[in-house]
């Protein structure tokens, strides 16, 4: 077989604050004509310093060396004119966020106008005919309505697919694929996976894959290579890797993986929160004087409730409702239907009287680094919430910080870091800390766990499992990874399209679904 890429003891440093820090270290893998490569490890591996380095896409604060051939050439001593010429139309990128990736100021027809223009000279109506091709191709349904659309008219599946229309304009030899799936929902990355397989093949070309999930591996590749700590740990075929893996680390990788039940919920468990036919529309509105024509149906007639100790899980894909659902409970957008705390009608309280509850009610987003300020240490940062509601008179607010950092796993001595000091799995714990400083009795934890690494997603699930345990405190846990889900939750909802299509005990919903949309997320995620 042929080698369209070959690497060979690549080595990648990057200088800060005048001393060069080992990022690679002596790395060699290939993947040859119509292959599927995989890289899997944790943040900070390599895994892709080592693919931005065969197209010289890292800063000028990297230092490379070894060899990194495409075909005849060698990449690392390109000139400028050769590195353009093979950028994005022998070798493309998928990255991981289409949202930070696509312009949002352009239209998705300028976008991928703009790659047909630089590499085949395509302009006008030639260039419309094959963007209209290319968003067929990876599954755009209606295409030609969706060539003025901008990024965020898209949902998240969407936003991918044009990415890899984009990626795939210019007919590329090799496809790097970097984490494209990490965000997405079990159906939607099911549909891309097939979709990637599916294109590899009828375009011949190679496609490496980098990637935290074992799983995803499994469906995709038929190599792997195994990186830890900047170096290549293992490597071999994907089959054998999975059935007999020989280094400690790929032995933890696999795994790595949520498991067991949650606690059961007491006899005489005090319910929390509940809700009774709950509705959400939101108005659409046009014209001059903004008149009604329509309503976007977010949640409809949603029955539930969540008893202390109880965690219910919300799934289903984007644009289900699962988020808004949530947020509705929490009283933080409006709704119709009975909403109850503590069995105490809340859902037509004001500002200033759910102001007293704010402190019960508490919510850890899906993205630490988006929700944490840059500009504020670790310890601003948790101990926030004791002054907004008075918890800072009786002791000594460093002392409760430092306590509760103690509780998530966080060495207090770490509290005036900011957030950019530390990895992932700490900023998420720093999340959980702001949120449990306060002692609340329901905290809503939107996808927690979807941005982190397979192993310190299970740390994470223990450490809730063990503050619900320790507190009697109730979740609303909203994923749309089921693993995780059945690893956490009493009993489930599965939302579609704001309808609540089965909502029952943990076990019922994964043993026995009774849907065929519910069938269908399992036979995502498990199959």
């Amino acid at each position: 077989m042929n080698r369209v890429l070959d690497i060979n003891n690549l080595r990648v440093s990057f200088k800060q604050d005048g001393q060069l820090i080992p990022a690679v270290k002596g790395v060699s893998f290939h993947v040859g004509e119509g292959e599927t490569v995989a890289i899997v490890g944790e943040s900070g591996s390599g895994k892709s310093v080592s693919a931005l380095s065969t197209v010289a896409l890292l800063p000028d604060s990297a230092q490379i060396e070894g060899s990194v051939r495409y075909l005849n050439t060698e990449m690392t001593t390109a000139d400028d004119a050769e590195l353009r010429r093979v950028r994005g139309n022998d070798i493309s990128f998928i990255f991981q966020e289409p949202m930070t990736s696509l312009n949002p100021l352009h239209t998705i027809e300028k976008q991928l106008g703009e790659s047909l223009s630089l590499h085949q000279g395509l302009d006008g109506s030639a260039a419309r005919i094959r963007i209209i091709e290319l968003l067929e191709r990876v599954g755009i349904h209606d295409a030609e309505s969706r060539l003025n659309s901008y990024p965020h008219q898209l949902s998240g599946g969407q936003r991918q697919r044009v990415m890899i229309a984009m990626a795939l304009a210019n007919k590329p030899d090799l496809l790097i694929a970097d984490e494209p799936t990490t965000a997405l929902d079990v159906t939607i990355e099911a549909q891309i996976l097939k979709l990637l397989a599916d294109l590899k093949t009828s375009e011949n070309m190679s496609l490496l894959f980098i990637t935290h999930d074992l799983g995803v591996v499994r469906k995709i590749a038929d190599r792997v290579y195994v990186m830890q700590h900047g170096e290549v740990v293992e490597e071999g075929i994907t089959a054998d890797i999975f059935a007999n893996p020989q280094h400690p680390y790929t032995q933890t990788l696999l795994a790595a993986e949520p498991t067991g039940t949650p606690d059961p919920v007491p006899d005489d468990a005090v319910e929390v929160v509940s809700a009774d036919g709950l509705k959400i529309w939101f108005p659409i509105q046009q014209g001059l004087l903004r008149r009604t024509v329509g309503h976007v149906k977010a949640v409809n007639n949603a029955t539930l409730s969540v008893r202390q100790g109880e965690t219910l899980g919300i799934v289903g894909e984007s644009g289900s409702g699962k988020t808004t659902l949530a947020l509705a409970m929490m009283r933080l957008i409006a709704s119709e239907g009975p909403v109850a705390f503590f069995s105490d009608r809340i859902d037509q309280l004001n500002a200033k009287e759910l102001r007293k509850l704010r402190r019960d009610m508490q919510i850890v987003f899906q993205d630490p680094y988006g929700s944490l300020s840059p500009r504020m240490s670790a310890f601003q940062i948790i101990a926030e919430g004791l002054g907004v509601h008075g918890m800072d008179r009786d002791r000594a607010p460093r002392d409760m910080v430092a306590e509760i950092m103690e509780e998530v796993g966080l060495d207090p001595a770490t509290m005036d870091r900011y957030p950019h000091e530390f990895s992932g799995g700490q900023r998420q714990r720093i999340a959980i800390a702001r949120a449990m400083i306060l002692r609340p009795k329901l905290v809503v934890l939107d996808e927690p766990t979807s941005a982190l690494d397979m192993t310190v997603q299970v740390q994470i699930v223990d450490l809730l499992r063990n503050l619900q345990q320790k507190y009697g405190l109730a979740y609303l846990f909203i994923s749309h990874d089921l693993r995780v889900v059945r690893a956490v939750s009493h009993k489930v909802i599965v939302m579609k399209r704001g309808d609540v299509v089965e909502y029952g005990p943990s076990a019922q919903i994964f043993d026995a679904p009774e849907t065929d949309y519910t069938k269908e997320l399992l036979a995502a995620a498990f199959g």
